[in-house]
């Protein structure tokens, strides 16, 4: 490893501990201090204070720092970043159901549904993803500039988005499906809220349609798949005990995903085609006049990420 990578993964791990200290407390404080004995709640925040490396609000908080956003504006991004959490973990705890992927391991813990029970196990993604709607519905009450990126959010969480990606997913078991497809499915369900995260600070400040808007969404849709075929790899060559959740998973299942679609190879090739195109964005926007230093840094790490 050169200076200059150790330089990266320092600056990452800084950022790391920057977004842990921005949005921990107001992922604590997700609910009314007086339903905190509710089980309901106590389910819910069991998921979302698991852990994790929080990728998504990490890109908005470098998004808002890149585009060098005020403290005001730095308060309503970490607001959208609570959603936005709230949402991710929702459909974490839904997607680990039996009726899903039946998984009993997460982030290193036993799933929701193994600690609550399934019943419980639903309501607390319902109550995590109703949460996050009160909280976009109020940020854009407050002020018109949030009414767009509120809308995007739920726009992206829904059919048309995660959930449309899920529903392929769900419909493409124990069949064989075009990797044409299996682009469309990783886009929407793993895409989708990273698109959230990467453009939501710039929806508030700027125009939607503008070029570097259009870079933003680029610059997203490289980093989703690369995030999902990065995963679909480390599903056969990880372990467990590294990645705090099963692995072998997808074979089990019988799912299409780039390593059965294309072979391990093929799948690394791919990784590094759209590792090459985020690279390509970021320079774009540096010629703009934008510090992409700790995007550059955060490319790299999801591209030789163990876990």
């Amino acid at each position: 490893m050169t200076a200059q990578d150790m330089d990266k993964k320092d600056r990452l791990q800084e950022i790391f501990n920057e977004v842990s200290s921005w949005i921990t407390p107001a992922l604590e404080r997700a609910f009314p201090e007086d339903l905190y004995d509710d089980i309901t709640v106590k389910a819910a925040m069991y998921s979302l204070m698991a852990g994790g490396k929080r990728i998504r609000p990490a890109m908005m908080y470098m998004t808002a720092k890149m585009i060098r956003l005020d403290d005001d504006q730095l308060a309503v991004v970490r607001r959208f970043a609570q959603a936005l959490e709230l949402i991710h973990t929702y459909s974490l705890i839904h997607d680990d159901l039996p009726a899903m992927d039946n998984d009993d391991l997460r982030r290193g813990k036993p799933t929701c549904h193994k600690v609550y029970g399934e019943g419980i196990a639903v309501l607390a993604g319902d109550a995590l993803m109703n949460r996050a709607y009160e909280i976009l519905f109020a940020l854009a009450l407050k002020d018109q500039a949030n009414t767009y990126p509120a809308y995007n959010i739920a726009r992206l969480a829904g059919v048309l988005g995660m959930i449309g990606g899920q529903s392929i997913d769900i419909a493409s078991e124990d069949k064989k499906i075009s990797l044409d497809l299996l682009y469309e499915l990783q886009k929407k369900k793993t895409g989708a809220l990273i698109e959230c995260a990467i453009t939501t600070p710039y929806y508030i400040a700027g125009d939607k349609d503008d070029p570097v808007s259009l870079s933003l969404r680029r610059l997203a849709a490289h980093l989703g798949l690369m995030f999902q075929i990065k995963d679909d790899i480390l599903d056969v060559t990880s372990s467990a005990e590294v990645l705090g959740k099963n692995c072998g998973k997808d074979e089990r299942d019988d799912k299409a995903t780039f390593v059965t679609l294309l072979g391990l190879d093929g799948a690394k090739s791919r990784l590094s085609e759209e590792y090459n195109g985020a690279i390509d964005v970021l320079a774009d926007l540096a010629r703009e006049g934008y510090d992409t230093s700790d995007y550059q840094a955060l490319v790299d790490y999801l591209y030789v990420r163990e876990n």
